[in-house]
């Protein structure tokens, strides 16, 4: 047993090394992710920064000011460079249209039980209100077989649900390899598929609200797990990769476990909070910093395991949709490639809290004497 998870621990950073530069939802190239490019200008260290400002109910708050928010980079006051709100009461009635939704059918890393219930679940949401979304959204059908992207956002819930309904066959049949071995496929499948998305979406405009259903991805982590250095680097430059992703898409991460508390039993329903720190060197990665709820946190997103309500935490996803703040900054040049920098936004007004991507990583100036 031990050789099967080394040997799958292998398996993983070898896909690694080779499965990032795949072909982009709609048949683009994705971009290469080798390591991050070099900067020429200040320019190009401009963070751009979605938040969600909630009340202690969880509702959403509109009508901010610009002095009401106050950015730390590392615990350091930076200047504001833009400001914009979205969906808020002061915004046109269209403004909406500046997000979109993806919903995601995992089933890859799902029961057949988990993705029978997910499919009835979401084919009712879309149907509601005669099948009238409030924000475009679009599909993506997670397989063995093959990842399938509804080509377009659309308003259409009921052509979504007739999607989930064509697609039902794949989703039943399954090729997986068991045991590690079929755990490190697995996860290594679930990465290049986000990489894939983000890739594509970096070149779409406005704001997107993934929405991930799935009990959650693979851990190759615990307290008698060793990690080789050659598996660490592999997940560092995995870490940081899909962090670059997902800002650059402008993307919130969300996962619902689609058994909620049937799930309570296994590691992954809480295990994960022990890596929502963000990871600033290859020395203190770990395999845990890859969990799809990691990453859903850090990304500004939320994490749903504890209902399999999946309409109505579906719903609340939605709520993130309008209204928001876009804000913008400029990161400070670091002194090496892939500096980690925490990144928190406090709101001068009691009762109100902000919430947004926990951190990024800088990069140095192409001119060494800024």
């Amino acid at each position: 047993m031990r050789a099967r998870f080394w040997f799958a621990l292998a398996l993983f950073s070898s896909f690694t090394l080779s499965g990032f530069a795949q072909q982009a939802p709609g048949g683009q190239s994705a971009p290469s992710t080798q390591g991050p490019a070099t900067p020429s200008s200040l320019a190009d260290h401009s963070i751009s920064l979605d938040v969600v400002v909630t009340k202690k109910d969880g509702s959403a708050v509109a009508g901010l000011q610009q002095q009401d928010f106050t950015l730390l980079d590392d615990k350091i006051p930076r200047a504001i460079t833009s400001f914009h709100e979205i969906g808020g009461t002061g915004e046109a009635a269209d403004a909406a249209m500046a997000v979109q939704v993806i919903l995601l059918i995992d089933a890859v890393n799902s029961s057949v039980q988990s993705v029978q219930l997910a499919e009835g679940e979401l084919k009712k949401f879309l149907r509601q209100d005669g099948g009238r979304l409030p924000v475009p959204m679009s599909l993506v059908v997670f397989s063995d077989q093959s990842t399938q992207v509804q080509p377009s956002a659309t308003r259409d819930g009921n052509s979504l649900a007739a999607v989930i309904d064509s697609n039902q066959p794949g989703l039943r049949l399954s090729n997986r390899a068991q045991g590690s071995i079929g755990a490190a496929e697995r996860l290594q499948l679930s990465i290049r598929t986000l990489e894939e998305l983000t890739a594509y979406e970096q070149q779409q405009p406005g704001r997107k609200l993934l929405i991930w259903i799935s009990p959650g991805w693979p851990l190759f982590s615990g307290p008698t797990v060793h990690i080789t250095t050659t598996a660490q680097e592999m997940y560092f430059h995995t870490v940081v990769m899909l962090s670059r992703g997902l800002r650059e898409a402008h993307m919130s991460l969300y996962n619902i476990d689609p058994l909620g508390m049937g799930d309570a039993g296994g590691m992954q329903t809480f295990y994960y909070k022990n890596f929502l720190k963000g990871v600033p060197s290859v020395k203190k990665v770990d395999a845990g910093n890859l969990a799809l709820q990691v990453l859903a946190v850090q990304s500004g997103g939320q994490v749903f395991n504890s209902s399999n309500d999946i309409m109505r935490l579906t719903a609340n996803c939605l709520a993130d949709a309008r209204p928001f703040y876009t804000l913008s900054f400029d990161s400070p040049p670091a002194d090496h490639p892939d500096e980690y920098h925490d990144l928190d936004v406090k709101i001068g007004k009691p009762g109100l809290t902000a919430r947004t991507r926990t951190g990024y990583y800088a990069q140095p100036y192409k001119d060494s004497g800024r």
